[in-house]
């Protein structure tokens, strides 16, 4: 048992954790103690942590095949989680799967077997069905945001799934709602409940901001004029109405990304990408960035278009106030509008014009080189400061990827930097550098 506390500190002074939170600690003991867990915890508490850290402290070095497998909603969280397991520096192997990247791909980086697998139920059950792996080693199944999955018609793929894996011992379950029901199929027979759901986001401020007008986008822009140069997202209901949004913000130079799920794969993971970075410091979104996305602290969030349902409205909330910070959530409505009963009521504000806020003094630079050359977070900083002549303050967030980085320097040194380093070498790798 000490040998496992020793291997939790150290994981977390790597994640440069003091402590778990009590939810975390809770889960923690449930996991060990316990074959079947449901946890319940609304969005930004730590979920991801609570169940990696009991399981990756559990893992045997001695078994060649696949552990544990991670089921989740979207590509974007299945990401998000393998980012984070690897970040903890265990030395085991992680893998994620799903769909958008190539097959083969998957394929090959499967022949060696991963500790852990993380991926999408399309993808996985594609796996299970051309034999690529077996789950006959799998012993711990976690559905992380399972009532996600069910939600968006992945019902047929998880059954199949659960049929191939006949000698899970653990089953880990998460959500951060309660307001659906565990299906027959997933074999629970008799779980111990976490449920952190009342304690709720109690930094959360709910504000309602009237348009004069039906159409509501000069009120937008007016309500982020006044928000200033504050990370935040604005939740559409539908990709046609983020492009309209979007291209009113674009005529009123107010710097923004997209995200939503007609985009192509690489495009959505760049738009997050510079968001992370402070390149971008609003993003427009579906419901499909409420949850499950690996995006820094938020100020706040507008209800562009008011949510359909209960749920979508507690997740976006639930996109700032992470983690005992404050936010605020803004229901951006026409004055004629009347609020869904799931919203409270609320004391109306209007918004007077004002100055559209400086752009952001970051931009983000490709730098054609990443893990698999042998290139750390130290490497970049170094090109960018010993070969481009940045000070240290001029360099930003850098994300390494598997063949290829990403680094956020001072937007007035971009064109002069990308002259300087591309063609240049980082180690013994030539480079390509330029701004995205």
């Amino acid at each position: 048992m000490s040998k496992m506390i020793k291997n939790q500190r150290n994981i977390l002074d790597k994640l440069k954790i003091e402590k778990l939170n009590p939810m975390q600690e809770e889960s923690h003991l449930a996991i060990n103690a316990s074959p079947e867990v449901v946890l319940l915890s609304p969005t930004g508490t730590g979920k991801t942590l609570a169940f990696l850290l009991p399981i990756i402290t559990q893992l045997d070095a001695e078994v060649s095949g696949i552990q544990v497998l991670i089921i989740v909603p979207s590509r974007e969280l299945a990401i998000q989680i393998g980012q984070v397991a690897r970040e903890m520096g265990t030395g085991y192997k992680i893998n994620t799967v799903y769909g958008g990247q190539m097959f083969s791909k998957d394929k090959m980086e499967l022949k060696h077997r991963p500790a852990i697998l993380i991926g999408t139920p399309g993808r996985i059950a594609d796996h299970l069905r051309r034999e690529t792996f077996s789950g006959d080693s799998i012993r711990t199944l976690v559905l992380d945001e399972f009532d996600k999955s069910l939600e968006v018609g992945f019902e047929n793929e998880m059954i199949e799934i659960l049929d191939e894996l006949y000698y899970v011992e653990k089953k880990i379950l998460t959500s951060a709602t309660d307001e659906v029901e565990i299906p027959v199929f997933v074999g629970l027979r008799n779980p111990v409940y976490i449920n952190y759901l009342e304690d709720g986001v109690a930094q959360l401020t709910i504000k309602k901001i009237v348009s004069p007008q039906k159409d509501k986008l000069e009120t937008l822009v007016d309500a982020l004029c006044h928000l200033g140069n504050q990370p935040g997202i604005i939740f559409c209901n539908f990709k046609d109405s983020i492009r309209r949004v979007s291209d009113y913000l674009t005529e009123r130079n107010i710097g923004h990304g997209c995200f939503y799920g007609g985009m192509e794969q690489n495009d959505r993971e760049r738009a997050l990408l510079k968001f992370r970075n402070g390149t971008y410091q609003l993003i427009i979104a579906t419901d499909l960035a409420a949850r499950g996305i690996d995006v820094p602290e938020i100020k706040f969030i507008i209800h562009y278009h008011l949510p359909v349902r209960s749920q979508e409205f507690t997740h976006r909330n639930g996109r700032t106030a992470r983690m005992n910070n404050d936010g605020t959530a803004y229901v951006l409505v026409w004055a004629e509008d009347e609020l869904p009963e799931f919203i409270p009521e609320l004391e109306a504000e209007y918004i007077l014009p004002a100055e559209i806020p400086n752009p952001s003094e970051w931009t983000t630079l490709f730098i054609s080189g990443g893990r698999k050359d042998k290139i750390s977070k130290g490497d970049i900083a170094g090109f960018c400061s010993k070969v481009g002549g940045l000070e240290y303050d001029e360099i930003g967030v850098i994300e390494l990827k598997l063949d290829c980085s990403f680094v956020a320097v001072k937007a007035s040194k971009a064109k002069e930097i990308v002259t300087k380093l591309n063609n240049m070498r980082v180690k013994k790798r030539k480079v390509r550098v330029e701004i995205i």
